[in-house]
C-alpha cells in the first residue's frame, strides 16, 4: 500500500510539473500576443511583414528585411552545422574507439554550456576579420566597400552553425545508437560494408530522431539573440551577398526594446508573434515530412 501510495504521489507530482510547464507558455504566448495584436490591427499583417521600410520614429513598421535577416543566417548555420554534426555523430556512434569517444563526447557537449555572449566575442576576435579579409580579396571583388567589414551573414552562420553543433551531434548520435543491433547484424551479414551499412540502414532507421536534432538546431539558431547582435552588422536592409550586414527578428527587439515606447513596443511585441509564428510554422512542416517518410518507408 505505502509504494502505491508514494507511486500515485510521484504520478501526481509530474502531472503537476507538465501542468506548470504548459501554463508558463500559454502565459508567455497569451502576453505577446496582447501586447502586440493591436499594432498588427492597426498596420496590417501583410504591410508589417511584407514592408521594407522599418522607421518606427516615422510610423514605418515593416520587418520583412529582419525575416530575411532571419531565414538567412539560420540557413546558413543549417547548412555548415547539420553535416558537420551529423559526420561527428556517425564517428562517435560507429567508428570512435572508446577512449576516443570519452574525450570527444565531454568536448562537443561543453559546448552547449557556453554562454552566447563568449561565441560572440570568439566571432568579433576571429571570425569577422577572417571574413573581412576574404571580402576584400578576390572573393569580395565588386562589392560595395560597406560590405567590407566583416559583419556579416557569414559570419553569423558560422558562429549559429557552432552553437547548434552540440545539439545536432547528441541527438543524432543517441539515434544511430538506438536503432536496433539487428539491423547493423543483418546488413553486414549480407555482405554490405560498415560504411554501406551506417549509409543504407542505420540513417534511414535514425531519420526522425536526426530530424529532431536539426529541428532543435534550428530552433536555436533562429532564436539566438546576443551572438548574432555581434556579428551580423544589424542593418535592418534586405541582404544581396553573404558578406552583407543583417538584423535579425531577435536581435531587432534586443537592440530596440530598452528604447521604444509606444507603437514601437507594440511593433516589437508583434515581431514576436511573427517569430513565433515562423517557429511553430516550421516545427508543423519538419512534423509533417517526417511522418510522411516514416509512412512511405
Amino acid at each position: 500500500m505505502k509504494g502505491r501510495f508514494w507511486e500515485r504521489v510521484n504520478e501526481k507530482g509530474l502531472l503537476f510539473c507538465a501542468f506548470l510547464a504548459v501554463v508558463a507558455i500559454a502565459l508567455i504566448g497569451t502576453f505577446v500576443f496582447k501586447e502586440g495584436l493591436p499594432l498588427l490591427a492597426k498596420v496590417g499583417l501583410w504591410e508589417f511583414i511584407g514592408s521594407r521600410d522599418w522607421a518606427p520614429l516615422q510610423g514605418h513598421f515593416g520587418i520583412y528585411a529582419m525575416i530575411v535577416g532571419s531565414f538567412a543566417v539560420t540557413l546558413g548555420a543549417l547548412v555548415l552545422g547539420v553535416p558537420l554534426g551529423l559526420a561527428t555523430a556517425i564517428f562517435m556512434a560507429e567508428f570512435a574507439p572508446s577512449p576516443v569517444v570519452r574525450v570527444v563526447r565531454p568536448a562537443v557537449e561543453l559546448l552547449a554550456g557556453i554562454p552566447s555572449v563568449i561565441y560572440g566575442l570568439f566571432g568579433m576576435t576571429l571570425i569577422v576579420p577572417v571574413v573581412r579579409t576574404l571580402a576584400g580579396g578576390p572573393l569580395g571583388a565588386g562589392l560595395d566597400p560597406q560590405l567590407r567589414t566583416g559583419f556579416s551573414i557569414i559570419a553569423a552562420s558560422i558562429v549559429l552553425a557552432i552553437m547548434i553543433l552540440p545539439t545536432v551531434m547528441s541527438i543524432s548520435e543517441d539515434s544511430l545508437r538506438a536503432v536496433p543491433a539487428e539491423y547493423r547484424e543483418g546488413s553486414l551479414a549480407l555482405g554490405a560494408t560498415h560504411w554501406q551499412t551506417v549509409i543504407r540502414v542505420l540513417l534511414p532507421a535514425a531519420r526522425s530522431g536526426i530530424i529532431a536534432g536539426v529541428v532543435l538546431g534550428m530552433g536555436r539558431a533562429i532564436g539566438e539573440t546576443m551572438a548574432v547582435i555581434m556579428v551580423a552588422g544589424n542593418t535592418p536592409a534586405v541582404p544581396h551577398s553573404l558578406f552583407a550586414p543583417v538584423r535579425t527578428l531577435t536581435g531587432n527587439i534586443a537592440i530596440e526594446m530598452n528604447y521604444a515606447a509606444g507603437d514601437h513596443t507594440r511593433a516589437l511585441f508583434a515581431t514576436g508573434i511573427i517569430l513565433f509564428a515562423l517557429i511553430m510554422v516550421l516545427n508543423m512542416l519538419v512534423v509533417y515530412v517526417t511522418r510522411r517518410g516514416v509512412r512511405q518507408a
